[in-house]
């Protein structure tokens, strides 16, 4: 399993994934024989003059990709998702899985993570224990106290401050992608590839028994219960919420990110098979 890399690296040092084969580094790993086709500048020629013919160079490619968590860390992510669970639970579960898919295949894992109280980055590493960190600080960053979420913020952080080509995996609850943020996605997508992950936000219609009140983390409000037991605004919310989601697919997917809904912890390992696939066959 694997993020596919569509771009071709722009460095020695960068490539498809942490496998070492043979290609073009700075390490050298062993002389063949000389093929039509071959360098010229690969050619020992100290060696070739030793054994009596043409004898080329090979090297260790030694090829990684740069993977940055970008991770919405306002209160937001502190309320409750469709499945009962906290979308902070759910947004560290999905994180740490495809940080643990590029650790495995030696790629370097970082973290930017934000609300309007400020943005923090981590630098990278590709080991377990690294990435543990990574969550370890995502998930002490969201409560029910922490500041209100801010996600053009951190993307304009990334977009100044993260140089090297990388994916983006960009983990958030139900946003409006409004012409601010479309403008500030172009000018990511073009120097990183971007992949999307929503965490969905709760049902707040009651579909059985008796409702009880529920409140908005980020505006600190309440809901109140025989709002959610009424049936003409349960079936407005039901299309203003599949229309929103709708239109936030589309938009991603006219910039050419693939995205994935996700709604309960249950849902991240099969929803992130698919959003591989999507993004594999973009």
């Amino acid at each position: 399993m694997s993020l596919f890399a569509h771009r071709r690296t722009l460095d020695l040092l960068e490539g498809g994934w942490a496998s070492v084969h043979h290609g073009r580094s700075h390490d050298f790993d062993d002389l063949r024989a000389y093929v039509p086709g071959d360098e010229v500048k690969d050619i020992d020629w100290k060696a070739t003059a030793r054994h009596g013919e043409p004898l080329v160079k090979r090297y260790v490619a030694s090829r990684r990709r740069s993977l940055v968590l970008v991770v919405d860390t306002g209160r937001n992510m502190a309320a409750t998702a469709a499945s009962g669970e906290t979308k902070r639970d759910i947004a560290v579960m999905a994180a740490g899985a495809l940080g643990y898919i590029a650790s495995r295949h030696g790629d370097v894992v970082s973290l930017v993570a934000g609300d309007e109280g400020g943005t923090v980055a981590l630098p990278a590493g590709s080991s377990e224990a690294h990435l543990e960190r990574l969550l370890r600080q995502v998930d002490g960053r969201v409560s029910l106290e922490s500041p209100r979420s801010d996600l053009r913020g951190v993307l304009d952080w990334v977009a100044r401050g993260v140089r090297r080509r990388s994916i983006l995996v960009v983990v958030t609850d139900d946003v409006v992608v409004d012409a601010e943020l479309v403008r500030l996605l172009r000018r990511l997508r073009a120097q990183h590839e971007i992949v999307w992950v929503t965490v969905g936000d709760a049902d707040l219609m009651t579909r059985s028994g008796h409702a009880h009140d529920v409140y908005d983390v980020q505006e600190v409000t309440s809901l109140p219960a025989w709002l959610r037991e009424n049936a003409a605004l349960r079936r407005a919310f039901d299309e203003a919420s599949e229309r929103r989601a709708d239109d936030t697919g589309r938009q991603l997917q006219a910039l050419g990110i693939s995205s994935q809904r996700l709604s309960s912890q249950a849902a991240v390992v099969p929803g992130l098979f698919a959003l591989m696939e999507k993004h594999r066959r973009a």
